[in-house]
């Protein structure tokens, strides 16, 4: 039987101080937007915040509802502001990041799998990757050049 195998290829950055100061400013807007999440429940904050083509950065933060289902992740509330305000514009650089009212906030964390489906969909829509930098308050930054990277088995319409 044949095995393959998927790696990729990321960057590790040991503090927010090593990145350029664009990508700086972007995850410190996704930190801000942490500020803005509503999550009561699980008291873990998100918040996105994206760099698109055009040069407009916009934000978004994961809603929880008591009805757990019903909640939103940040990258999706952030995707959904980007297709409303400016449909179709690619998205250059999607920075994720959060606090943890219970916990450390001092190392990345990855999109879920629901997210990194929606980013991956609107990548493959606006026919650009999207550049992820993911970190927390402190600690190492990862950025990732694209999103298709996370998800390598990916559901998509060439499917059907």
């Amino acid at each position: 039987m044949p095995i393959e195998k998927y790696s990729f290829d990321f960057e590790i950055y040991n503090s927010i101080d090593e990145l350029s100061s664009a990508d700086a400013a972007l995850l410190q807007l996704a930190q801000k937007a942490a500020e803005n999440a509503y999550a009561p429940y699980s008291n873990f904050h998100v918040g996105a915040a994206a760099l698109l083509n055009n040069g407009e950065t916009l934000t978004g933060s994961n809603q929880e509802n008591a009805s757990y289902p019903v909640g939103t992740c940040a990258e999706r509330v952030l995707l959904g502001t980007v297709s409303t305000m400016f449909p179709n514009i690619p998205l250059q650089t999607m920075a994720i990041s959060y606090y943890n009212e219970e916990g450390k906030s001092n190392h990345p964390i990855s999109p879920c799998g629901m997210c990194r489906q929606y980013i991956l969909e609107y990548e493959k829509r606006v026919k650009q990757p999207i550049r992820l930098i993911l970190g927390g308050r402190k600690g190492k930054i990862y950025v990732i050049k694209s999103a298709s990277d996370l998800l390598p088995l990916n559901f998509s319409s060439e499917d059907f």
